[in-house]
């Protein structure tokens, strides 16, 4: 990581009259020792550590304030630490700038001019990313126009949008305009008005240059630019890896490869004081199946027959590359917990001249940061070896879904995905097997043992005590019953064409699932298509509770969580029989996510929504989400265990998990697509020399009947100087924790005060490095570390998710599933979903393969002349400015101008241009990493469904409440201040 620091120069550098600034400043904004130097030129800092000045610092101008003051933690000595959402905090006015509400966060132009406010905080909160250590000389400054004396009113009016803004919104991008995110309402929500823009009076100063706040994509490429395409070598303990969006190759040489261990910061301070002085979360977040690229070499197996892997006797660390050989190779030393073991006589081996083992390069577990082992029996239930999996299909056959045709593509589908039923390596055929169950109020079993002319139907009508009416001929080999299997997919839907029956049953679908794979002896998944409220009289039944009138208060939190405790119970049975659950949803009205989601979030399922399902718009996505999953990297059955060594240890495990204990995570299945993340606590110092290790075990079940261990483990530095830690830090798995620990709280905390928690929690953090690792400076200077000058704009956007936003034109049941959804996400697709990727496409190269350079998340950043893809991970959106060019718009579509586009299209023509081509391989390339198939949505600017679109511009204000980035950063930096007074 660069120590060279980062820059950004003040909009205003100049004092202006009636703003409340300091005389001039010229290179270090505002410190006088250093008024004569050069503009632009940075004092060179002192050592690190050094602590900012004990002066108070001043307050931000006089005017009215738009945050408020800090009622919170004003007056609490700087560094202690904030709410980890342990209660309900004292209620503060900061939070109103999250706060949906009619009134905008902005009074309205009549009482105060917003340029003056914006101005005047913006004017006396002065950017200066510094690193420690940087250089003299800092990047070159962005100088923002000067403010005159008397801003005018801004009139509410439309604008003009700016022209198409440069590659990597360089410098010659122009400023933001004034839109409805200054306070001058639109000429609908979420439009952008068109014309020549009429201001009052004289020509208000121009806005903030966004190019003066710390950018997401100058970030990104400037790594990219760095690391991209080079081999990464994991050799050295404590080294920060390329950001997740930097494509390069991984090279294990001893610490496990960042695709399956990213943390929130490769330096932990050496104690439990210096932790909590810096409030930086000491965690990892852990994506063990993780899929490597096919340039990488996939994790060897290490078989060591009857005799098992080599452990530790006192903490059970497994054999890796950071034991210690001594007495000649007799006997080990764990690097986990210091205990001295004596060395099996299979494993002994002589050492060579450097006390390293004759055969290290040969055993990848002494080597590699990455690998497995081959079980022994002790690792299996009841000592015996485990079966292979089975995949069971649960098909609702209510009235509704036979009518739409839902049952019909089904089934059809089904006759396709089924060969391609995971194997193991090269292995022919598949060795999981397949069961077929339909539903409505009752259960249906079916026979398709491969010897029968046509399958036989059992019926279970007990919903209350559900039991399996067959075992023999229920889970069968695809290969060996093909041609019964077929038959039965083509008989479903004619068998119920005439049912009338509108209800369904959910809770006993997944118990009869869970009892066959348990009569059955083995682990394996559930695929259940499901589309209403479970309202038939069975455990599990639900009642519709979505009430709007709960949203903002205390009780808000009870739509997070379930409605009945059947649905946890269910779940815990499942993971104790290693029946993992993906649900496919296709509500048309509220189904209660939180409760029906439960069971797939606990088991290491997935789950799938598709609101007001249509056959011919949404078939595509669905059926590539149902090939995906059913293709996936996947784990049975697994418990995962994570050790470090003496002095700190995992306190907290965020995911779709369920723990029994303390130490071990259950989950009945794992797969590529799935992370947990684990925080970790101080319990002793920790050395320097030794650095603090972490081992991640997951005992698992494949595909092919195997009991498995995967082993990743990494080392990472230790530092009683706050700046390593600093230094050090990942902004992406910071967020991964924040949100995670977010999404937790809302079972049992108001979203108020969360939020609350996450703005105290960023200034914590950044006043604490200010204090003791920036150079002393002015108090007007906003001072970010390096590692972490994005972070503002990645919580700003964390404040304004749905879940944390309570909106009433939200469904409940979207809430839900996107909480959910980031409960189980990785570092990649959290960074993609609270910061979508914006891409002009309307500057594709043809000729090349290359992706063209993103663009900030901001309604700036668009151009009437312009197309816009955008993407998070759950939707795409491809926005058409209204002056597109034709010949893009043909190319794109094969129509002649914007005005014949037809928006209801959720996939592109296959048009034969060049522009058709390119634009469809950068929509393949973006979706090939996601786990989800995102939907497709055509958008015309200025047209009603353009307001979904802007709600994902997460730089500017939210339509319905959430702050821009540049008001947050202005709330930070205020809170900032008033922890260090």
């Amino acid at each position: 990581m660069s120590q060279q620091g980062y820059v950004a120069t003040p909009p205003y550098s100049q004092s202006q009259p009636g703003i409340g600034l300091s005389p001039p400043h010229h290179g270090h904004y505002g410190d006088p020792s250093h008024a004569t130097s050069l503009p632009g030129v940075m004092k060179s800092p002192g050592p690190l550590g050094v602590a900012a000045p004990g002066a108070m610092l001043p307050p931000l101008p006089p005017g009215p304030q738009q945050f408020g003051q800090n009622g919170a933690h004003a007056s609490s000595a700087p560094g202690l630490p904030p709410h980890r959402f342990a209660g309900p905090a004292p209620v503060r006015s900061v939070a109103s700038a999250y706060q949906p509400s009619a009134q905008p966060s902005y009074p309205s132009p009549m009482s105060t001019p917003p340029v003056v406010q914006l101005g005047g905080q913006l004017g006396a909160m002065q950017l200066d990313s510094h690193g420690p250590g940087a250089g003299p000389a800092g990047p070159a400054a962005f100088q923002g126009p000067p403010l005159p004396a008397a801003p005018s009113i801004l009139q509410p009016g439309p604008r003009v949008l700016p022209p198409p803004p440069t590659a990597l919104n360089g410098p010659g991008a122009p400023p933001l305009g004034y839109g409805p995110q200054m306070g001058a309402p639109a000429s609908y929500p979420g439009g952008l008005p068109a014309g020549p823009a009429r201001m009052a009076g004289p020509q208000p100063p121009k806005q903030l240059d966004p190019d003066a706040v710390p950018s997401p994509i100058q970030v990104i490429e400037s790594d990219r630019a760095a690391r991209g395409g080079q081999v990464y070598v994991t050799n050295t303990r404590g080294q920060v890896p390329p950001l997740v969006t930097t494509d390069c190759v991984v090279q294990d040489q001893g610490h496990a490869s960042p695709r399956y261990i990213r943390c929130t910061t490769y330096c932990f301070p050496s104690s439990s004081d210096l932790a909590k002085q810096a409030q930086v979360p000491l965690a990892a977040v852990l994506q063990p199946f993780a899929t490597p690229p096919a340039d990488e070499t996939p994790l060897y197996l290490v078989n060591h027959g009857e005799n098992g892997p080599v452990r530790c006797n006192r903490c059970k660390a497994y054999m890796c590359p950071f034991m210690q050989f001594i007495e000649g190779g007799r006997r080990y030393q764990c690097g986990f917990c210091n205990c001295v073991n004596d060395v099996p006589a299979f494993y002994f081996q002589h050492l060579d001249h450097l006390g390293r083992r004759l055969d290290h390069y040969e055993k990848p577990e002494l080597s590699l940061g990455s690998y497995e082992y081959v079980a022994t029996l002790d690792y299996c239930r009841r000592s015996k070896p485990p079966s292979p999996p089975a995949f069971i299909f649960m098909i609702n056959v209510s009235y509704s879904n036979i009518k739409s045709g839902l049952v019909k593509l089904i089934c059809e589908e089904l006759k396709t995905v089924l060969e391609w039923l995971p194997r193991e390596g090269q292995e022919e055929p598949s060795a999981v097997r397949v069961g077929f169950i339909t539903y409505h109020t009752v259960l249906h079993f079916f026979n398709v043992k491969s010897n029968l002319a046509q399958p036989q139907m059992m019926v279970v009508t007990d919903v209350g005590e559900v039991f399996v009416p067959l075992l023999d001929g229920f889970l069968v080999n695809y290969q060996e019953s093909q041609s019964v299997i077929h038959n039965l997919l083509d008989q479903i839907p004619g068998m119920f064409a005439d049912s009338s029956e509108s209800e369904a049953v959910f809770a006993p679908v997944v118990q009869a699932g869970m009892e066959a794979l348990k009569a059955a002896d083995c682990p394996g998944k559930l695929f259940i298509f499901h589309s209403s409220l479970p309202t038939a009289e069975a455990p599990g039944k639900l009642k519709n509770r979505d009430d709007k009138r709960l949203l903002n208060t205390d009780k808000e939190k009870v739509l997070f969580q379930p409605q009945t405790s059947v649905y946890e119970s269910l779940a815990k049975d499942c993971v104790a029989h290693g029946c993992s659950v993906t649900l496919f949803l296709f509500p048309s009205q509220y189904v209660d996510v939180a409760s029906l989601g439960l069971v797939p979030l606990l088991t290491g399922g997935t789950l799938y929504k598709y609101s007001n399902f249509q056959m011919h718009v949404d078939s595509q996505q669905f059926l590539r989400d149902l090939r995906g999953d059913i293709e996936k990297k996947i784990g049975f059955d697994a418990i995962m265990r994570v050790r470090t060594s003496t002095g700190f240890r995992a306190t907290d495990f965020f995911g779709g998990v369920f723990m029994n204990n303390t130490t071990d995570v259950e989950m009945a299945a794992l797969d590529c697509d799935k992370a947990v993340t684990v925080e970790f606590k101080h319990d002793d110092r920790l050395s320097e020399d030794s650095g603090a290790l972490i081992q991640c075990a997951v005992l698992y079940t494949t595909v092919g009947g195997q009991r498995r261990l995967r082993i990743h483990n990494l080392g990472l530095s230790c530092s009683s100087q706050l700046a390593d830690l600093y230094k050090s830090c990942e902004t992406d798995a910071l967020v991964n924790f924040f949100a995670k620990s977010a999404f937790k709280a809302v079972l049992h905390q108001p979203v108020k005060v969360i939020r609350e928690i996450l703005v105290n929690q960023t200034a914590h953090m950044l006043a604490c490095y200010r204090k003791n690792c920036a150079s002393p400076s002015a108090a007007s200077q906003l001072i970010l570390p390096d590692s972490m000058k994005i972070l503002p704009v990645y919580m700003n956007s964390l404040l304004k998710s749905c879940v944390l936003l309570s909106r009433p034109d939200t469904p409940t049941d979207e809430r839900a599933f996107q909480r959910q959804l980031v409960m189980t996400m990785g570092v990649a697709d959290s960074q993609l979903f609270f910061y979508p990727q914006l891409l002009p496409i309307h500057t594709l190269d043809v000729k090349s393969t290359a992706l063209p350079a993103a663009v900030r998340c901001s309604e700036s950043r668009l151009s009437e002349g312009g197309v816009f893809l955008l993407a998070n991970g759950l939707n795409m959106f491809l926005w058409l400015g209204v002056s597109s060019p034709p010949e893009l718009i043909q190319g794109i579509f094969n129509v002649p101008s914007l005005a014949h586009v037809n928006t209801d299209m959720t996939q592109l023509p296959a048009v034969g241009s060049p522009h058709s081509q390119q634009l469809r391989t950068v929509m393949g390339i973006i979706q090939r990493k996601r786990p989800y198939s995102m939907k497709l949505t055509i958008v015309k600017q200025r047209e009603q469904p353009e307001a979904a679109f802007r709600q994902l511009l997460v730089e500017d204000r939210g339509l319905h409440g959430g702050s821009s980035y540049v008001d947050f950063l202005c709330c930070v930096h205020k809170e900032i201040c008033q922890l260090l007074s």
